[in-house]
């Protein structure tokens, strides 16, 4: 993979002396190598980004151009496995014939043809032969063969990272799912049974409290998108709280203290609900008495800074790593926090996982920072 996905630089040096040479008569002494380099790395950066969103006619569009540009060639074409997707210069109308014999053998192809022949090499994502690159001159040579190849496996290579990336989203997405499914079977059970109990003894709060769940349910399982607002986490965090009060009474307490210059920041869906009931769940597990639960958010310059404080029973520190470390798909992993933590660091960086401090007979404190200029997902 990474062989592929990455851009040899000795290679596109190639590239670039053999297409400057057959544009340029010379170039001063001692300039050659540092502009080959640059206008190769140049052309490559303004044709990678449509490349990485996949092998479609609007990136092949946009890609073949420049991928002309640093061939030096008469014309370039993309094709798929059964389409000529793109084309750049004077194309004959064998392309798709010329890429079909190329695809079947998995290997570049040289034909010969007037006024132009054809170099053409597949181009392949994980083994697979996705379709070709064609490249059309009047001279054809063992040189330009090599170039050819050489630009059609850093193709290849944007295309498998355009893989990697909606794998990645499609991984991240049913993660989602899951999250959301994961919070229905006990709060709902719990949610309604609270909400029975009011039925015949206080119908307005039992009215209430449908209301709030009503809310929370169109929020949590929604059509979900990447990010949310905090100030629509922290109405879905009321809401949640508001019923697990009905549920526990006056043995659960809990404030939120919000700095409104954060509310507008965006945040991955589904991030702070999870931190508050775990934070129930440990506030509340095995005590006698009441549990308190906080949740702060303050403006910290370029991020938001959240916590979600508890004053139960705490755990072990190793407990505590060995909660984050626990693979959320797992079966009974629950919502907990592996599950925020792990899309913390996809979605920012290592750097953004979550931070627990805990101690036995201390409660827990969880800390999430959430940077305010809003990162893609994948």
């Amino acid at each position: 993979m990474s062989t592929t996905a990455c851009v040899v630089l000795a290679a596109f040096a190639f590239v670039a002396g053999f297409a400057l040479a057959r544009r340029r008569p010379a170039l001063p002494e001692g300039g050659w190598k540092d502009e080959a380099t640059f206008t190769t790395l140049h052309i490559a950066a303004m044709a990678a980004p449509s490349l990485r969103t996949g092998l479609t006619r609007e990136s092949a569009r946009k890609a073949v151009r420049h991928l002309r540009a640093l061939l030096g060639t008469s014309a370039v074409a993309i094709t798929s496995t059964d389409a000529a997707l793109a084309c750049d210069g004077a194309c004959p109308e064998e392309v798709l014939a010329h890429a079909r014999t190329s695809l079947a053998s998995g290997r570049p192809h040289v034909f010969a043809g007037e006024p132009n022949g054809a170099v053409v090499v597949p181009l392949t994502v994980e083994g697979r032969v996705v379709g070709a690159l064609a490249a059309y001159d009047e001279e054809l040579s063992a040189a330009l063969v090599r170039t050819v190849t050489e630009v059609a496996r850093w193709v290849s290579g944007q295309l498998e990272l355009a893989e990697l990336d909606s794998s990645r989203r499609r991984a991240m997405e049913a993660e989602l799912r899951a999250l959301r499914a994961q919070i229905s079977p006990h709060f709902v059970y719990n949610a309604l049974t609270t909400i029975a109990s009011f039925v015949r003894t206080d119908p307005c709060r039992a009215r209430e409290l449908i209301l709030d769940f009503a809310d929370f349910s169109r929020y949590a399982l929604r059509r979900a998108r990447d990010f949310t607002t905090l100030a629509d986490e922290l109405t879905c965090v009321d809401r949640y709280l508001l019923l697990e009060r009905a549920r526990f009474g006056d043995r659960l307490r809990f404030s939120v203290q919000v700095a409104p210059e954060v509310l507008p920041v965006p945040v991955p869906f589904l991030c702070l609900q999870p931190l508050v009931e775990n934070a129930i769940k440990h506030g509340m597990g095995g005590r006698d008495g009441t549990g308190e639960v906080r949740v702060v958010v303050r403006d910290a310059g370029p991020e938001a800074h959240i916590t979600v404080e508890d004053n139960g029973m705490g755990m072990e520190p190793e407990r505590a790593r060995e909660v984050l470390d626990d693979d959320p798909r797992r079966r009974g992993g629950g919502i907990g926090l592996a599950n925020v933590d792990v899309r913390m660091r996809q979605i920012y960086g290592e750097g953004y996982g979550l931070v627990v401090e805990t101690a036995v007979g201390a409660g827990t404190k969880v800390r999430m920072r959430v940077p305010k200029a809003r990162h893609s997902s994948l």
